[in-house]
């Protein structure tokens, strides 16, 4: 559904009710368009980032068991 900001304020019933039938409504101000207003789902949220595939990637690496003397080593000049 496409509304503009004058609808938005004229009918909100309107727009409400295409939320409610799990509608996208795009928001346009002068012809254009300013913003995408999606339904809330409960089950749309964000994954923890610990249940990331990437996350703990470097959990087998037996040479960063000391992360600050591993950091240090890293930053240290190299020296020929």
């Amino acid at each position: 559904m496409d509304t503009t900001v004058l609808d938005m304020r004229k009918s909100m019933k309107d727009v409400m009710a295409a939320l409610d039938r799990n509608e996208k409504v795009t928001l346009t101000y002068r012809g254009r368009k300013k913003a995408l207003i999606v339904p809330w789902r409960e089950n749309n949220q964000r994954p923890a980032a610990a249940n990331h595939a990437a996350f703990g990637i470097w959990k087998d690496r037996s040479e960063i068991d000391d992360v600050a003397a591993f950091v240090r080593k890293l930053r240290q000049g190299r020296t020929f």
